[in-house]
């Protein structure tokens, strides 16, 4: 059978009963919930498991059995409360009178095949994953959705059941700094139809969570209690409202830009930019750091062959494992926490090493939406923190807490 011919299962979202905060108890969920887990450090992690019942004292934690016992006594407490009757949950994020996002969130099936419904277009950390994976198994929860963009030839259906969804009083709505996080329940069976039937037509690439995707997967495969082969997920429509998808940078605290723009020279085309840093041009890296900036295009053949030996062929033409195998090997980067961090900002990543002395930014381009899905759909992965998919949902309004068996 042909790669063309072979079975589409289409995209199942199923509707479920969510675990939710209970204002009356609780009082305003803005205080409550939090950011992705990715976008939190440390410090500002601390700062908000002083909140009583705040999300934060689930997610970030080194004890996952402490949480759990947490998480069940904020259930038998009232704190957590699960609904009623099964829905999907239509999401919104607000900025002023613009609508950042708006999808579905609901359990996502993650099913098997040669052409899957779900796509991931990211590599994963195998001990990243092993650690998410052990959160979910001892929690028996999950508490932020996976983002996903979705493509469908019955958009305007679905469509039209989300917008008559925002017509009802909300469930719940928090603010989060400027945005608006807003939350209604699609509980109409008849709702629940017209929507199976739009993402039946359907694929999704995932833009946020391959990590926890991944440990979804791996836990169906170890046979561990739960049901992980479904995930809570939030489908966005990328005609409808698509996400906003941009480059990660990197910082290297470790190096002056001076110095790895020579030791670059040796490897690729490396020209000076006398007017200072900007954002690179496609298939373009721009090094920069106390105020000076330099491009580097055209690696040499040898070198880049030598750099990504064993890795897939359309890495060669990717920025990012341009700088992360070839440069990142002739600048000797130590495999150390914080000898690279990950910046999304372009203004950030520049302000970062301004002054001498704060090392060197690696400004990357973004990749378009339409080269991630043809890689997606080729089974190649992309260099890990090579995309940034967003805004993404907030954690804490809708959590996914299966039955115990």
């Amino acid at each position: 059978m042909s790669a063309s011919a072979q079975p589409h299962t289409g995209l199942q979202l199923c509707p479920f009963r969510a675990v939710r905060y209970d204002p009356d108890r609780t009082g305003d969920p803005s205080t409550l919930i939090c950011p992705p887990y990715d976008e939190i450090g440390p410090a500002h992690a601390r700062a908000l498991r002083r909140t009583p019942h705040h999300l934060a004292r689930l997610l970030f934690t080194r004890e996952p059995h402490q949480a759990a016992r947490q998480l069940r006594l904020w259930l038998q407490r009232g704190v957590l409360v699960r609904d009623t009757h099964p829905a999907l949950y239509v999401y919104q994020q607000q900025h002023g009178r613009q609508i950042l996002q708006r999808g579905l969130i609901g359990e996502l099936q993650l099913s098997p095949g040669n052409r899957p419904a779900v796509l991931p277009h990211e590599d994963v950390q195998s001990h990243v994953v092993r650690q998410r994976g052990t959160h979910m198994a001892r929690l028996h929860a999950q508490l932020e959705p996976l983002l996903l963009t979705y493509r469908t030839s019955a958009s305007a259906a679905a469509e039209r059941v989300i917008d008559r969804a925002t017509l009802r009083k909300p469930l719940m709505v928090a603010q989060v700094g400027p945005v608006t996080h807003s939350l209604w329940a699609c509980t109409d069976p008849e709702e629940h139809r017209t929507i199976a039937a739009a993402l039946a037509a359907g694929q999704a690439l995932i833009a946020d969570g391959h990590h926890r995707h991944a440990a979804c997967r791996q836990l169906t495969a170890q046979r561990s209690p739960g049901p992980w082969q479904s995930s809570l997920a939030l489908l966005v429509d990328s005609a409808a409202h698509p996400l906003q998808l941009t480059a990660i940078h990197r910082v290297l605290p470790g190096i002056e830009a001076e110095k790895a723009a020579a030791t670059a020279a040796d490897y690729a085309r490396v020209r000076p930019l006398p007017s200072g840093p900007r954002s690179p041009a496609p298939h373009e890296i721009i090094l920069t750091g106390a105020g000076r900036a330099w491009s580097v295009t055209e690696p040499r053949p040898q070198a880049l062959d030598d750099a990504l030996a064993g890795k897939p062929s359309e890495w060669r033409e990717m920025p990012a494992a341009i700088a992360d195998h070839l440069l990142a090997q002739a600048w000797s980067l130590p495999d150390l926490p914080g000898a690279v961090r990950h910046e999304h900002d372009t203004e950030q990543a520049i302000a970062a090493v301004a002054a001498p002395g704060d090392g060197t930014a690696v400004l990357l381009p973004a990749m378009d939406e339409d080269t991630v899905w043809q890689h997606a759909r080729a089974g190649v992965m992309l260099p890990r923190k090579t995309t940034s998919f967003g805004p993404k949902p907030a954690a804490g309004l809708v959590l996914r807490v299966p039955d115990i068996p």
